[in-house]
């Protein structure tokens, strides 16, 4: 029963309207609004992510949200996912709304001659994709018709699958570990209706087994929920609660550059066919920050909150005091907003506190005198008074260790 209570007490959808993170509007049903306070979150989200594929050699592309129907025809989609696709008609034309992003990669791949001294090519998109859920399955962020895929397609050689793959492994740790979560792994091998040979399959299945063995890593195998294309390592993280989430995904598909012709030049001259690996780390940005929100219970760690910290004036007399406080924060790239209604201090302090934003700065005719502040930790009370200087370091320095 408590984990009950504590779960509504942590709903994303409830949290997303206290904090004013998100809504759902009846005008794009499945299809969420982000507000001010949630693109912050997501800023910061997106922002840890492209400075890690960077430095993990990947290069970020952007390709279309429609693109025309034949294409999907040819990478298979149609076949196996119209259902739940959304399309367009221009210029007597038929065009799909992308529900993955896998072909648009496919076709960037496939814009010029490649050579096998550039693979692997480790392409990296935040993708805005469409997919039709029934409207009763509707869920705040963590079930939507309309979200971003931090998808990346990485074309490389067969000979080079396996370390590829173990470097997926590695960043996948890297962000998890960062969050506090746990995770479970599991091993999808190939399900009832799929492409290409069995043999194929085999091969790819090995390759997979391969990796997480050589790399010591305790998996369940989940036989038959592969991927129409190919077999696939899935990443179930565990929340607070012990809750489980799927979200990252690590996939070989040795059919996609076969129908789509994609080559390159080998050693020896000749053209080979590339392997392609789908992999997604958050899964979907919003079902991430659905989980985050949960997990934390709206209680951000201090580099993802969108407030993190009040400036309260004891009374009218500190107003431009609290003022040159909140410009010396911002300079140093801190959010950090002046409470300046005509209203009581612990009144003030209460609401903070209701809004989870992690620090209270206090001034009063005191703090003026030595250009310092009141230092109050969200659930921990006073902390002393610092100078400006030491707060913002302080502050910087708790960002910095994430």
């Amino acid at each position: 029963m408590m984990n009950q209570l504590e779960a509504e007490k942590r709903n994303h959808r409830k949290l997303g309207q206290e904090l004013e993170l998100f809504t759902s509007m009846e005008e794009a049903p499945g299809m969420p609004f982000f507000l001010p306070n949630g693109m912050v979150v997501r800023n910061e989200l997106e922002n840890l992510w492209k400075k890690k594929h960077r430095k993990a050699s990947y290069l970020e592309i952007k390709t279309p949200i429609m693109m025309k129907q034949e294409l999907w025809e040819q990478s298979g989609h149609w076949d196996h996912y119209h259902e739940n696709m959304y399309f367009s008609n221009v210029d007597e034309q038929n065009y799909a709304i992308k529900p993955m992003s896998c072909p648009g990669a496919v076709l960037i791949f496939n814009s010029k001659r490649r050579s096998y001294r550039e693979l692997p090519i480790r392409y990296a998109e935040l993708g805005l994709v469409h997919r039709h859920e029934l409207s009763g399955s509707l869920n705040g962020l963590l079930r939507v018709r309309a979200f971003t895929q931090d998808d990346a397609h990485i074309f490389a050689r067969v000979d080079q699958i396996e370390s590829e793959v173990a470097k997926v492994l590695e960043l996948v740790d890297e962000f998890y570990s960062l969050f506090g979560f746990h995770y479970k792994v599991e091993l999808s091998t190939r399900p009832e209706e799929y492409m290409g040979s069995q043999e194929m399959w085999d091969h790819a299945e090995a390759a997979l087994e391969s990796v997480l063995q050589s790399k010591g890593v305790d998996y369940q195998l989940n036989p038959g929920d592969g991927a129409f294309y190919g077999p696939k390592i899935d990443f179930h993280i565990l929340d607070s609660l012990g809750r489980s989430w799927q979200c990252g995904t690590v996939q070989l598909d040795f059919q996609m550059p076969q129908k789509f012709n994609c080559g390159y030049v080998g050693e020896d001259n000749n053209l080979h066919v590339p392997v392609m690996i789908h992999r997604a780390i958050y899964g979907s940005i919003e079902r991430f920050m659905a989980i985050l929100i949960e997990h934390y219970a709206g209680e951000f760690p201090l580099w993802l909150a969108p407030v993190q910290a009040k400036i309260i004036p004891v009374s009218e007399a500190q107003m431009d005091y609290a003022y040159s406080v909140k410009s010396r924060f911002e300079a140093a790239g801190l959010r950090v907003e002046v409470d300046d209604r005509n209203e009581k201090m612990g009144l003030k302090i209460r609401e903070a506190e209701k809004q989870k934003v992690p620090f209270m700065l206090v001034v009063g005719d005191k703090e003026i005198e030595n250009h310092s502040l009141a230092l109050r930790k969200r659930k921990d009370g006073n902390l002393g008074v610092l100078s400006i200087e030491d707060a913002i370091a302080r502050f910087l320095k708790e960002i910095s260790l994430g």
